[in-house]
């Protein structure tokens, strides 16, 4: 049932007619067509977008039999799908799943095996579940807890599909959760394995106030690790940050318990600043890419001196300017200042490999984070890259020939492999990415999630072609190094 086999030229041809036939379907006259003639041809049409992404799997899935995501140019089939259809990391997660769950799987030696999901593949194959059906089933089948067998899981998936195919998703959910409850509302004893499984401590997006909210499933063992610092730090009357000078250590007085008026929440989110601030000051978290583990924030001085504005962390995250000044007292954090030089030692030349603290510094001011287009690592995580020509080759360790980059983006830089990336500076002093020929669609070079207000200013003046085509003046030639850049530009 799932063995398919067409030529090359067979499939591209079907592949030609289905953009024809749709061509031909676009280009139709619907004014004179009734209520029942449309509503025919809309379900022909949702049946058919329910069938497509079934296609779409098994193209996925044969790809990644043929080819590699390192040979496509990319560090993981999540960026080959991003980079090449830019789509999101999620979107790009939910397709490579999906294909892994729904297309036929490759076997060492005879036909290809049956889908993970097979009753839930057979039913997209004919159009009968959308893709939020899809969703709401492979999402179900993962709850299923580990100790549930092989025959279980399988009717498990089977009752999911007849539900969909005559209900919505909303009801199908529904219908999961409760054969979940009804499996086994007790199961068996929580083991290690089980437990290694769901531990996690997940950071959500800043909100637009500047908090961050996070979830947390925590192991005993970590529990039991921050059930004593709470005892300790989130009792009343240590760390409170409403005391002139709060009781970091010891014990607080009577009038600094009674004067606590936080909540116990409040207080463990205190305490937690406090333990935070003890690691950073005793200087035994060692080094991170080549810089002592501290806070590193960059701002303006103008912010600075206007106490208006924000900072930005190494790590992205948004501080009001006077929580920068504030902590701007403690010890070991870099403030990265943007205004003219900085009377550091920049440019090392051929003299070392390695970029100096000063040079991490102005860069992760200067560029936030990993300077690959779309990639959201901070500049915590990212390294020093020869942007212009590898140290191996000769390269410069000059501040206007680096960028950061994340480990594996560094590494994806060959110039001598074709499906390899390029680096180059442009001429305002970013970092450009030119992806290989497999993943060139014509997509931005420079990143802008790091530094959002690039997207802010006005785009470059065309140059002039009619004067660039004028003979140069033999008594005008003009400032050395060429022309004066336009007004308000940097030179």
């Amino acid at each position: 049932m799932y063995v398919r086999t067409m030529s090359r030229t067979g499939l591209q041809d079907a592949v030609s007619a289905l953009r024809a036939a749709f061509d031909t379907v676009a280009a139709c006259d619907l004014e004179l067509l009734t209520r029942d003639e449309l509503l025919e041809a809309l379900d022909e049409l949702e049946t058919l977008s329910c069938q497509l992404p079934g296609l779409g799997h098994r193209l996925l899935a044969r790809l990644q039999t043929e080819t590699t995501a390192r040979e496509m140019g990319a560090k993981s089939w999540k960026d080959v799908l991003r980079i090449r259809w830019r789509i999101s990391v999620t979107e790009a997660n939910r397709r490579l799943t999906e294909a892994c769950l729904l297309a036929p799987r490759p076997a060492v030696t005879g036909p290809a095996l049956p889908p993970l999901l097979p009753a839930t593949a057979i039913a997209q194959e004919r159009g009968l579940i959308n893709p939020e059906h899809v969703e709401v089933i492979r999402k179900s089948v993962a709850k299923l807890p580990s100790w549930v067998d092989t025959a279980t899981r399988e009717q498990f998936e089977v009752d999911l599909v007849r539900t969909a195919v005559g209900a919505g998703p909303k009801e199908v959910k529904d219908a999961a959760e409760l054969i979940l409850f009804l499996l086994d509302q007790d199961g068996p004893e929580p083991d290690d394995t089980e437990r290694a499984r769901q531990r996690g401590v997940t950071k959500h997006q800043q909100r637009p106030d500047g908090m961050v909210d996070l979830t947390a499933t925590l192991t005993p063992e970590a529990w039991a690790v921050l059930e004593v610092i709470f005892a300790k730090y989130a009792a009343p009357g240590m760390c409170n940050p409403a005391d002139p000078e709060p009781c970091t250590s010891g014990t607080p007085s009577q009038t600094q318990i009674d004067n606590d008026s936080r909540s116990l929440a409040q207080r463990q989110h205190d305490a937690l600043i406090a333990v935070g601030r003890i690691a950073l000051m005793s200087g035994e978290l060692g080094t991170l890419n080549g810089l002592p583990v501290s806070i590193i924030i960059r701002t303006t001085l103008q912010d600075l001196e206007s106490r208006a504005g924000i900072g930005v962390t190494g790590g992205g995250t948004r501080m009001p300017i006077k929580d920068v000044i504030r902590m701007g007292g403690h010890a070991n954090h870099y403030l990265a200042v943007f205004d003219k030089a900085t009377g550091a030692a920049l440019d090392l030349f051929r003299t070392k490999r390695i970029a100096s603290p000063e040079q991490r510094i102005m860069l992760i001011a200067r560029d936030g984070g990993c300077t690959k287009p779309c990639c959201t690592i901070g500049a915590y995580g990212s390294q020093v890259h020869h942007v212009v020509t590898d140290w191996a080759r000769g390269g410069n360790t000059n501040i206007n020939d680096l960028g950061l980059a994340c480990g594996p983006d560094n590494r994806s830089v060959n110039p001598d492999d074709p499906t390899a990336w390029t680096t180059r500076i442009n001429t305002r002093g970013e970092v450009e990415w030119i992806p290989p020929e497999h993943l060139d669609t014509g997509q931005t070079r420079v990143n802008t999630y790091h530094r959002p207000e690039r997207l802010l200013r006005p785009p470059e003046e065309p140059e002039n072609d009619s004067a660039a085509a004028e003979p140069a003046d033999p008594d005008n030639p003009g400032e050395p190094g060429g022309p004066a850049p336009p007004k308000g530009s940097a030179a």
